[in-house]
């Protein structure tokens, strides 16, 4: 498959998690966060097991459960305790500085140098994002930024450790899927019926929106998110998360009657910008390691055996 034909499928993970936000207001019981994650990934691994019919061997046990509690088990709570403490957007402008957390845990774990395009752009779509979500608000809470930070932590450093052990031979992404989001969402079971207690009743429109939760938007997008992941540098898929927050505004504009303004309107065209820039940048140096030229750069390691009115974060 053609570089850029998986460079836009795994697009559409960050677009689909772009949706979350309109979602969970328009179909979903309120102020259940933990529930919430939880009929997300749970059920998405659950089918994702069964279809692949495949299940960890030796190591990949543990590893499944780190890459599950980093993806899905710390990161879903952690995302929508920073959603729900931090005003007018905060945590997705947090959220958006991922790319940078990547570049540097990949020139930690992964050996990749930083080079200034991949820090610039990055620098850029946190810009651009925050042009498009930041609203007035006022003191910032400790813990939602706390939150925020660590889910986005979280989430990249998930990412990093997924390109470095890559997967078992003879298993493919569906697999690696289902153990994470299976390993994630037994995770946070426990919390959220310590938290929230039991399953709150539910009406024939809110398990229509936790069915597209489940299947589209998690199970369907982390597989194709991850099966980027195993073909991109992780460098080139976490400057796609950006695409989240954009299609949350464009969501709130087409849906919810949300105006963007002209500021609002420069923001995207930065951010978007921003992770195009990415993913040429990335591209191109993919493409100089493959060809045995790297230049004055170090070599990328041989792969690993065969994530309010204000666009919300919440992938």
């Amino acid at each position: 498959m053609k570089r850029s034909a998986v460079v836009l499928g795994t697009a559409l993970a960050p677009v689909s998690w772009g949706t979350t936000y309109a979602v969970t207001t328009e179909f979903l019981p309120a102020d259940r966060p933990l529930f919430t994650a939880l009929a997300r990934a749970l059920p998405a691994g659950l089918v994702l097991l069964a279809v692949g019919r495949v299940l960890p061997r030796g190591a990949w046990w543990w590893r499944s459960a780190v890459l599950g509690a980093l993806n899905i088990g710390a990161f879903f709570p952690l995302l929508f305790l920073s959603a729900y403490r931090l005003p007018g957007g905060m945590a997705a402008v947090v959220g958006s500085a991922g790319p940078l957390f990547v570049v540097g845990l990949s020139a930690l774990l992964l050996g990749q140098r930083p080079t200034r395009r991949a820090l610039l752009a990055g620098f850029v779509a946190a810009f651009g994002v925050s042009l498009v979500v930041l609203r007035a608000a006022g003191a910032l809470d400790p813990v939602g930024v706390l939150a925020a930070v660590g889910s986005t932590a979280s989430m990249s450093t998930g990412t990093v450790l997924t390109k470095k052990w890559g997967r078992p031979d003879g298993v493919g992404p569906l697999a690696l899927t289902g153990w994470q989001l299976t390993a994630g969402g037994l995770l946070i079971a426990p919390l959220a019926l310590l938290v929230e207690g039991a399953p709150p009743a539910l009406d024939a429109r809110a398990i229509g929106g936790y069915l597209y939760l489940a299947l589209a938007n998690t199970a369907v997008a982390y597989w194709l998110w991850f099966r980027g992941i195993g073909r991109l540098t992780a460098t080139q898929v976490t400057f796609l998360g950006p695409l989240s927050p954009l299609t949350a505004a464009i969501v709130g504009w087409a849906a919810l009657g949300q105006i963007l303004t002209p500021v609002q309107l420069a923001g995207m065209a930065l951010a978007f910008g921003a992770t195009v820039a990415g993913q040429l940048g990335a591209g191109r140096r993919a493409s100089r390691v493959a060809a045995g030229d790297t230049g004055t750069e170090a070599p990328s390691p041989a792969p690993a055996p065969s994530p309010t009115p204000s666009p919300s974060p919440t992938r």
